[in-house]
């Protein structure tokens, strides 16, 4: 559970990076570090990564919609693309973190 100076520090460089502002790199560094262990810091992070991502992305899109439901990695760089030999998809998924292999640690 966050103290509310926390939730309000978090909220407030939530805030200046779904924008597109400036956020200082001691800012970035300690909510990347509360993301981490905090699940409800880490989906706060993500939704306004996605939302200084896709700034004109249609209401009724697809996009949106996994936006919305806080679905997928918000970094394009991330996603593969069209059809995928089985060699890329064993390197894409044996690089992804522990738990999204399934792996408990």
């Amino acid at each position: 559970m966050l103290s509310t100076s926390m939730r309000l520090r978090v909220e407030f460089i939530c805030e200046r990076i779904s924008v597109g502002a400036p956020v200082e790199l001691n800012d970035m560094t300690w909510i990347q570090k509360l993301s981490q262990r905090n699940p409800t810091v880490a989906a706060m992070l993500r939704k306004a990564r996605r939302s200084a991502i896709s700034v004109d992305t249609p209401r009724d899109s697809l996009d949106k919609f996994m936006a919305d439901m806080d679905l997928g990695d918000p970094d394009p760089s991330n996603h593969l693309k069209g059809p995928q030999d089985p060699v890329t998809l064993a390197e894409w998924f044996s690089s992804r973190q522990a738990w999204f292999r399934g792996q408990n640690g």
